[in-house]
């Protein structure tokens, strides 16, 4: 598809992004605070879907001002270039839903698994349920997350080192505003963020299955409702896997134009709604913890 000169439909998504979160925080927030927290939930989530947009090169052509865009830390605690580089590294087919080389697999190594206590694999099988990856798995992805990022800043990693460096700014950013203009108490503010966190997690969910064929281990999810809005089309991963610098708005015409071509290379690994997801898995694992096609010993 030929890539509009400019695209108005991601800024004026970001427009939208910062006008939720704004208004979320002080206006909605006084006027009566359920509304601004949900207000703020949405404007977060859908900063960390036009994060993932700027990541594959929109709006525009330039790597920095797309990612100034996005430069407000408003996840907190996921700084903008290691979001970027993670995410980047996921994209590569053949180690998709590896439990080492994979940044974004909920799968364990069977042999881990088998040492871990026997509480920490019951909290890691309820995160397996959707319920549980709403409750807890913003906290068990969040640990995970920085507990690595620390070992590679105590090893000496130069890129996460500024990347972090970079996000004391951002989130700067975030603070200063809530000090001066916040009218969102700060439990209520933390507890938007994390919800945020939580709702980015019916995204990944069940993005990726383990399977032998690296090709078949993505999902469509032909929901067009309000999750696959805020997600930005991310629900038909398979085609955006396939074509990462496709804008978003352009990925429900392709996907309906070659579902037949998709559907084939994923081998039906599709589900009609997000609905669909939270009835058969809002209480149910989908997966096992520890990977089933990896070697146990």
């Amino acid at each position: 598809m030929c890539r509009r000169p400019v695209e108005w439909p991601t800024l004026g998504m970001l427009a939208l992004c910062y006008g939720l979160w704004g208004l979320g925080t002080t206006w909605a927030a006084g006027l009566w605070l359920p509304l601004g927290f949900v207000m703020v939930v949405l404007g977060t989530t859908l900063h960390s879907s036009l994060s993932h947009e700027v990541l594959h090169g929109h709006p525009f052509k330039s790597a920095f001002w797309n990612a100034a865009l996005v430069f407000p830390g408003l996840s907190i605690t996921v700084p903008y270039l290691r979001f970027k580089d993670t995410h980047l590294a996921h994209h590569r087919e053949s180690i998709l839903t590896d439990p080492y080389d994979d940044p974004e697999s909920n799968y364990w190594d069977p042999a881990v698994w088998r040492d871990l206590p026997r509480w920490a694999r019951g909290v890691l099988r309820f995160n397996n349920t959707l319920a549980g990856r709403l409750c807890v798995g913003p906290a068990l992805g969040n640990v995970a997350f920085i507990q690595g990022d620390v070992r590679l800043i105590l090893g000496g990693d130069r890129r996460v080192i500024y990347s972090w460096l970079l996000h004391i700014p951002a989130v700067a950013l975030v603070v200063y505003w809530m000090a001066m203009l916040g009218q969102m108490p700060v439990w209520a503010f933390v507890f938007a963020v994390y919800a945020a966190h939580g709702v980015l997690k019916i995204r990944t969910f069940l993005e990726h299955r383990a399977h032998v064929a690296a090709s078949a281990r993505t999902v469509i999810i032909e929901d067009r409702g309000p999750l696959a809005w805020l997600f930005l089309n991310n629900n038909l991963h398979v085609v955006h896997h396939l074509h990462a610098k496709v804008a978003w708005y352009e990925l429900p015409a392709l996907y309906a134009q070659n579902r037949v071509k998709y559907l084939g290379r994923n081998q039906g690994y599709l589900y009609p709604s997000y609905a669909e997801v939270f009835r058969r898995y809002f209480r149910r694992a989908k997966d096992p913890v520890p990977h089933p096609l990896w070697p146990s010993d």
